[in-house]
């Protein structure tokens, strides 16, 4: 999570870049909170908020107060900018009509970030809780929900090409540097900060229970459920086994996108700069340059041959043989189906 708070990592490359949430886990969420009796709507608490992505949704709901926290000075500063458009951030704590407000703060200490006792409804953490402190986080959920308030924890894990299952092996490789094929040189996975990213890449499964660490005289009921159809059969237990539902369509400009989001080829480049200005990969370079155009702020650059590139090309150039009889088009600007398995742990205060 480190990687996140540097004043290098860019933050709005980020909230444009990463994958939406879909409107069903929100409404699974909402609705399992509805079902408590002494279920209330009124504030809510989004834990390593980033950009506001999750925290956007919560509005939905119609919670009367929805506060933002994350460590990173960098991601509160973007969400404000994106929330509160034309607004100085240094000014938007003095606006008091809101319904939202950002702030400085980590998911082990909510009291020096203003959370009282019992004053929550809601928790949510996105993308975020396989960087907590679970000795400590199960014991400010205790100490903050509100009788009937829900607190709900979820990551998505590696992406697929559900069209091109045959592709997965080269992702897990690239991704997780895990496998066979496994080139260290070519591969992202001894980059991303450890252990957090095998607790996501594990779903959650190693997260200790609230019970495990509150006793079993918790006020704090468990449960969880994996949006992961029959992506990990062998690891998932079947009866908390839903379809998945977070999937997008996306350009494969789109998708390199994406990829430069990861915190883990942020520090690639830190130990490898040169590999930023590697010659250019000239697979599909022509064709890509005259889609595309002139760059503008903001456009995800399709040229260069650093390893984003290179394993974004490996995938145009694996789903082009694999499909080739059915003339599939690998452009930058042709659709590609995306998907994540979903992990998902809820917990109501009764």
């Amino acid at each position: 999570m480190a990687t996140f708070a540097k004043s290098t990592y860019n933050a709005s490359f980020y909230s444009a870049s990463r994958p939406n949430y879909p409107k069903k886990l929100f409404k699974h969420i909402f609705d399992h909170h509805r079902r408590h009796p002494d279920a209330k709507w009124e504030r809510a608490v989004d834990l390593g908020c980033g950009t506001g992505q999750a925290t956007r949704h919560l509005s939905y709901a119609l919670f009367h107060e929805i506060i933002g926290l994350d460590p990173s000075a960098n991601m509160i500063k973007t969400a404000n900018r994106d929330f509160f458009p034309g607004v100085n951030a240094t000014s938007v704590s003095s606006i008091t009509h809101t319904q939202f407000e950002f702030r400085r703060g980590s998911a082990e200490d909510l009291k020096s970030a203003g959370i009282e006792d019992k004053s929550v409804d809601m928790v949510i953490a996105a993308q975020a809780c396989h960087w907590f402190d679970w000795n400590k986080v199960w014991p400010e959920m205790d100490r903050v929900l509100r009788v009937g308030g829900t607190a709900a924890f979820w990551v998505y894990s590696e992406f697929r090409l559900p069209w091109y299952p045959s592709l997965t092996p080269m992702i897990t490789a690239f991704a997780q540097g895990k496998g066979k094929d496994h080139d260290p040189v070519n591969s992202l996975g001894s980059y991303f900060e450890r252990p957090g990213r095998t607790i996501l890449e594990n779903h959650l499964l190693d997260v200790p229970s609230c019970e495990s660490v509150l006793g079993e005289s918790t006020t704090l009921i468990e449960d969880r459920v994996y949006f992961a159809g029959n992506y990990h059969p062998q690891t998932l237990p079947q009866t908390h086994t839903l379809p998945i539902i977070m999937r997008k369509r996306m350009t494969w400009r789109d998708l390199l996108g994406y990829f430069r989001t990861w915190s883990s080829l942020h520090k690639y480049h830190e130990v490898y700069p040169e590999d930023k200005t590697r010659k250019p990969d000239i697979r599909f370079l022509e064709e890509d340059v005259a889609a595309v155009g002139p760059l503008r702020p903001g456009d995800v650059d399709v040229t260069g041959g650093d390893i984003a590139v290179r394993f974004w090309k490996n995938l145009r150039c694996g789903v082009r043989d694999e499909a080739m009889s059915l003339d599939v088009k690998v452009g930058v600007n042709d659709l590609v189906l995306v998907e994540w398995p979903v992990a998902l742990i809820l917990v109501n205060k009764m």
